[in-house]
Protein backbone atom coordinates (compact mmCIF):
# COMPACT_ATOMS: atom_id res chain seq x y z
CA UNK A 1 0.00 0.00 0.00
CA UNK A 2 0.67 3.24 -0.73
CA UNK A 3 1.06 5.81 1.69
CA UNK A 4 0.03 9.21 -0.31
CA UNK A 5 -3.03 6.51 -1.43
CA UNK A 6 -3.58 5.93 2.13
CA UNK A 7 -3.61 9.50 3.30
CA UNK A 8 -5.70 10.92 0.21
CA UNK A 9 -8.75 8.44 1.31
CA UNK A 10 -7.95 9.04 5.14
CA UNK A 11 -8.81 12.45 4.04
CA UNK A 12 -11.67 11.73 1.89
CA UNK A 13 -13.33 9.71 4.64
CA UNK A 14 -12.67 12.54 7.09
CA UNK A 15 -14.27 14.90 4.91
CA UNK A 16 -17.11 12.68 4.08
CA UNK A 17 -17.72 12.11 7.78
CA UNK A 18 -17.20 15.83 8.76
CA UNK A 19 -20.11 16.52 6.00
CA UNK A 20 -22.04 13.59 7.53
CA UNK A 21 -21.50 15.06 10.98
CA UNK A 22 -22.37 18.75 10.03
CA UNK A 23 -25.67 17.71 8.18
CA UNK A 24 -26.92 15.18 10.42
CA UNK A 25 -25.44 15.07 13.90
CA UNK A 26 -24.45 18.52 14.62
CA UNK A 27 -27.89 20.39 14.08
CA UNK A 28 -29.85 18.16 16.74
CA UNK A 29 -26.82 18.70 19.27
CA UNK A 30 -26.91 22.72 18.84
CA UNK A 31 -31.13 22.52 18.77
CA UNK A 32 -30.45 20.84 21.91
CA UNK A 33 -27.83 23.47 23.27
CA UNK A 34 -29.68 26.25 22.07
CA UNK A 35 -33.03 24.91 24.08
CA UNK A 36 -30.49 24.18 27.18
CA UNK A 37 -29.42 27.65 26.36
CA UNK A 38 -33.08 29.47 26.08
CA UNK A 39 -34.00 27.29 29.27
CA UNK A 40 -31.11 28.54 31.37
CA UNK A 41 -31.76 32.19 30.19
CA UNK A 42 -35.48 31.52 31.01
CA UNK A 43 -34.45 30.18 34.53
CA UNK A 44 -32.02 32.87 35.02
CA UNK A 45 -34.82 35.48 34.37
CA UNK A 46 -37.34 33.64 36.20
CA UNK A 47 -35.35 33.71 38.79
CA UNK A 48 -34.47 37.60 38.59
CA UNK A 49 -38.24 38.48 38.92
CA UNK A 50 -38.73 36.30 41.52
CA UNK A 51 -36.09 38.05 43.61
CA UNK A 52 -37.89 41.42 42.05
CA UNK A 53 -41.36 40.14 43.47
CA UNK A 54 -39.38 38.96 46.54
CA UNK A 55 -38.37 42.55 47.36
CA UNK A 56 -41.46 44.05 46.14
CA UNK A 57 -43.38 41.92 49.04
CA UNK A 58 -41.25 42.39 51.64
CA UNK A 59 -41.52 46.50 50.90
CA UNK A 60 -45.33 45.93 50.84
CA UNK A 61 -45.63 43.66 54.09
CA UNK A 62 -43.28 46.28 55.72
CA UNK A 63 -45.71 49.19 54.74
CA UNK A 64 -48.59 46.92 55.85
CA UNK A 65 -47.13 45.99 59.13
CA UNK A 66 -46.55 49.93 59.74
CA UNK A 67 -50.07 51.12 58.36
CA UNK A 68 -51.32 47.72 60.91
CA UNK A 69 -49.03 49.64 63.75
CA UNK A 70 -50.75 52.99 63.03
CA UNK A 71 -53.94 51.97 63.13
CA UNK A 72 -53.47 49.85 66.26
CA UNK A 73 -52.14 52.78 67.91
CA UNK A 74 -55.30 54.80 67.07
CA UNK A 75 -57.52 52.53 68.31
CA UNK A 76 -55.43 52.28 71.41
CA UNK A 77 -55.97 56.07 71.57
CA UNK A 78 -59.43 56.32 70.59
CA UNK A 79 -60.03 53.65 73.61
CA UNK A 80 -58.18 55.73 75.44
CA UNK A 81 -60.12 58.83 74.87
CA UNK A 82 -63.50 56.91 75.24
CA UNK A 83 -62.77 55.46 78.86
CA UNK A 84 -61.24 58.92 79.91
CA UNK A 85 -64.95 60.02 78.65
CA UNK A 86 -66.73 57.42 79.93
CA UNK A 87 -64.90 57.91 83.69
CA UNK A 88 -65.69 61.54 83.05
CA UNK A 89 -69.42 61.01 82.89
CA UNK A 90 -69.74 58.65 85.58
CA UNK A 91 -67.81 60.88 87.86
CA UNK A 92 -71.05 63.70 86.68
CA UNK A 93 -73.35 61.39 87.52
CA UNK A 94 -71.66 60.53 90.62
CA UNK A 95 -71.32 64.15 92.11
CA UNK A 96 -75.23 64.65 90.78
CA UNK A 97 -76.30 61.83 92.79
CA UNK A 98 -74.22 62.85 95.51
CA UNK A 99 -75.72 66.01 95.41
CA UNK A 100 -78.92 64.35 95.31
CA UNK A 101 -78.80 62.39 98.44
CA UNK A 102 -76.73 65.65 100.05
CA UNK A 103 -79.82 67.68 99.42
CA UNK A 104 -82.26 64.21 100.81
CA UNK A 105 -80.11 63.64 103.60
CA UNK A 106 -80.40 68.16 104.24
CA UNK A 107 -84.02 68.24 103.96
CA UNK A 108 -84.63 64.94 106.38
CA UNK A 109 -82.08 66.73 108.69
CA UNK A 110 -84.44 70.03 108.70
CA UNK A 111 -87.51 68.23 108.60
CA UNK A 112 -86.35 66.46 112.15
CA UNK A 113 -85.33 69.92 113.41
CA UNK A 114 -88.19 71.12 112.75
CA UNK A 115 -89.29 68.06 114.85
CA UNK A 116 -87.37 68.71 117.41
CA UNK A 117 -88.86 72.03 117.67
CA UNK A 118 -92.11 71.31 117.59
CA UNK A 119 -91.61 68.72 120.59
CA UNK A 120 -89.39 71.16 122.51
CA UNK A 121 -92.55 73.77 122.11
CA UNK A 122 -95.04 71.57 123.40
CA UNK A 123 -92.83 70.23 126.23
CA UNK A 124 -92.21 74.13 126.94
CA UNK A 125 -96.20 74.95 126.53
CA UNK A 126 -96.46 71.98 128.89
CA UNK A 127 -93.99 72.91 131.67
CA UNK A 128 -95.62 76.30 131.29
CA UNK A 129 -98.98 75.07 131.98
CA UNK A 130 -97.82 72.85 134.67
CA UNK A 131 -95.75 75.79 136.63
CA UNK A 132 -98.48 78.07 135.77
CA UNK A 133 -101.25 76.09 137.40
CA UNK A 134 -98.71 75.31 140.47
CA UNK A 135 -98.64 79.54 140.61
CA UNK A 136 -102.40 79.94 140.12
CA UNK A 137 -103.01 77.40 142.22
CA UNK A 138 -105.45 75.36 140.00
CA UNK A 139 -105.31 73.50 137.02
CA UNK A 140 -105.44 75.03 133.81
CA UNK A 141 -107.72 73.50 131.04
CA UNK A 142 -105.95 73.59 128.06
CA UNK A 143 -108.73 73.20 125.74
CA UNK A 144 -110.41 75.98 126.99
CA UNK A 145 -107.13 78.31 126.61
CA UNK A 146 -106.32 76.74 123.41
CA UNK A 147 -105.71 80.10 121.45
CA UNK A 148 -103.46 81.30 124.63
CA UNK A 149 -101.37 78.17 124.33
CA UNK A 150 -101.06 78.33 120.60
CA UNK A 151 -99.96 82.12 120.81
CA UNK A 152 -97.66 80.87 123.57
CA UNK A 153 -95.80 77.87 121.43
CA UNK A 154 -95.21 80.58 118.73
CA UNK A 155 -93.59 82.95 120.83
CA UNK A 156 -91.69 79.85 122.11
Amino acid sequence: MNINATLLAQTIMFALFVWFCMKFVWPPIMAALEQRKKQIADGLADAERAKHDLELAAKRSAEILREAKEKAGEIIVNAEKRASEIIEADKAKAKIEGERILAGAKAEIDQEVFRAKEQLRTQVSAIALAGASKILGREIDAKAHNDLLDKLVAEI
